[in-house]
């Protein structure tokens, strides 16, 4: 194991902490200020700090502000132990990222089990990540080959056929393998294209100066985006009968490029995973200020495990299901909704396919429009 490390400009607490931690069989690193502490999590790995609050030259406060913003140990698990016992105290330090607060004087045995609960919680958390990570590898390994052979055979096999027996195609066969060669050349460049989203979206993420530049922007105008991609997606899906549309007309706090996404990726997968001659349903809202966007379908849905998880590169069920999509276009309308501050949730307890919400920010309130 990783050695604790203990900081206390206190000799006898941290003399005191370090040697029932000893006792107890862990391997202890001790400092007796935050500046010393932060030199050594930048040296070598730390499983566990324990440190105290007020301290000369950087106090606690400012040793975990400084741990928790480097990314190489911002998740060490970290309590504080301290004489102050107010709740302002409690509070800020839990809000810096403490996992913990222990309150002196304390025995031995609240020492142990406080680092032995941390030490559990956190392996607890880094092997769901773990599994996490385990799942994802192998949705890559399956997805993304088909992912990319299907179409690419399709193209292949269609420009084969124009090479070898062009001329004596007919007209109306010309017509169809051309169709049918487009929709695969589309279907590989959704693909490409929602590589290129999904790291764009991260590194927009990443920056708070770019997040508030695009929530200054102006608002889209939902409905007219939602009318024109509705009736897009159901002749691309051969299902223009299936759609159904109530639209308020609203705007939202969202660019109309990113409004497009989050909208063109929830409906592709509503079309996708139900059946032609199901309905397809799409509302629009304005409530307490937020714009709710709901799109329901008559498909299989998602397990509660599902919706919980859904991720980069994960098709639910893709051993049982093979359907079109490596899983990305859900990812990315997510964050796109996070990103400017809105939420996203799945819903399918009636057992009749899933129904999707969009909660984003409004611009204006709404008046109802039915019809397509």
């Amino acid at each position: 194991m990783k050695p604790i490390l203990v900081i206390d400009d206190e000799e006898m607490y941290r003399s005191t902490i370090s040697s029932i931690l000893r006792q107890s069989g862990y391997t202890v690193l001790e400092a007796d200020d935050g500046e010393k502490g932060l030199e050594i999590v930048q040296q070598q790995p730390i499983e566990l700090v324990i440190s105290d609050v007020m301290m000369e030259n950087l106090d606690g406060f400012g040793f975990i502000e400084r741990v928790r913003m480097d990314p190489a140990t911002s998740t060490i698990p970290f309590i504080f132990v301290t004489g102050l016992s107010d709740k302002e105290t409690m509070r800020k330090a839990m809000t810096l990222g403490a996992d913990d607060f222990l309150v002196k004087p304390f025995t031995g045995d609240e020492l142990v089990a406080a680092v032995e609960s941390r030490l559990a919680k956190h392996k607890e958390a880094t092997d769901e990540a773990e599994r996490k990570l385990s799942q994802l590898r192998s949705s890559i390994s399956l997805a993304m080959p088909h992912e990319i052979r299907t179409p690419l055979a399709s193209i292949i096999g269609f420009a084969e056929i124009f090479r070898d027996d062009g001329d004596k195609l007919t007209g109306p066969e010309i017509v169809q393998c051309g169709k049918l060669l487009h929709k695969a050349a589309i279907r590989l460049q959704r693909l490409v294209e929602n590589f290129v989203n999904l790291a764009q979206t991260e590194v927009i993420a990443a920056d708070a100066e770019k997040i508030a530049l695009l929530k200054a922007s102006r608002p889209s105008d939902s409905a007219i985006i939602i009318r024109n991609i509705s009736h897009n997606k159901a002749e691309f899906y051969g299902r223009p009968a299936d759609l159904e549309l109530e639209l308020s007309e609203s705007h939202v706090a969202v660019s109309g490029e990113h409004f497009s996404k989050i909208y063109d990726e929830l409906l592709d997968n509503a079309f996708k995973f139900s059946s032609a001659g199901t309905k397809v349903s799409v509302t629009s809202a304005a409530e307490r200020n937020e714009f709710v966007l709901t799109i329901t379908d008559r498909g299989r849905g998602m397990t509660l495990e599902q919706r919980a998880s859904f991720g980069a590169y994960l098709q639910f069920d893709r051993k049982l299901h093979e359907q079109q999509g490596a899983g990305l276009g859900l990812t990315i309308a997510k964050r796109l909704t996070e990103i400017y501050g809105g939420r996203m949730e799945f819903d399918n307890s009636s057992g009749q396919g899933l129904t999707a919400r969009v909660y984003l920010p409004v611009s204006a309130r709404t008046t109802i429009t039915k019809g397509n």
